[in-house]
């Protein structure tokens, strides 16, 4: 047996009011809820589950290493393959979503347009481009 795992499994994001990330991924990702208690609510991404779990609730999870505020910065982004760019980012915006940027074409033959969740993570729509 391979010791190292085959895929991500869960993704924790910390985030200020579970409510209203509950409502942005809802809306935005046209996603049911998969779990839900008071600090925390959970939704299916395919093969991978992402929990958005209360800040305060941190602590007990990853302490004793602290959580960066929303002010540090942003340290990675989520992809997420969608047929097209730009429909997509039409009934985003048309949802209320603001595009950070895009949608472009990147120079590595990808279409890309990136938006931001209500505590800052970012999020990328993507598409190979085809000739």
């Amino acid at each position: 047996m391979d010791p190292w795992p085959s895929g991500i499994d869960a993704i924790t994001l910390f985030v200020t009011d579970p409510a209203a990330a509950k409502d942005f991924y809802r809306r935005t990702f046209g996603l049911s809820v998969l779990f839900e208690e008071e600090d925390s609510v959970v939704f299916n991404f395919g093969n991978v589950v992402v929990n958005l779990l209360r800040a305060s609730q941190v602590s007990e999870l990853i302490g004793p290493a602290p959580m960066a505020p929303r002010e540090a910065g942003a340290r990675f982004v989520f992809t997420l393959e969608v047929d097209d760019v730009d429909a997509m980012c039409t009934k985003l915006e048309s949802g209320g979503v603001e595009l950070l940027n895009g949608p472009m074409d990147r120079p590595w033959g990808i279409r890309t347009a990136s938006f931001r969740d209500p505590d800052g993570y970012i999020w990328e729509i993507a598409r190979k481009i085809t000739s």
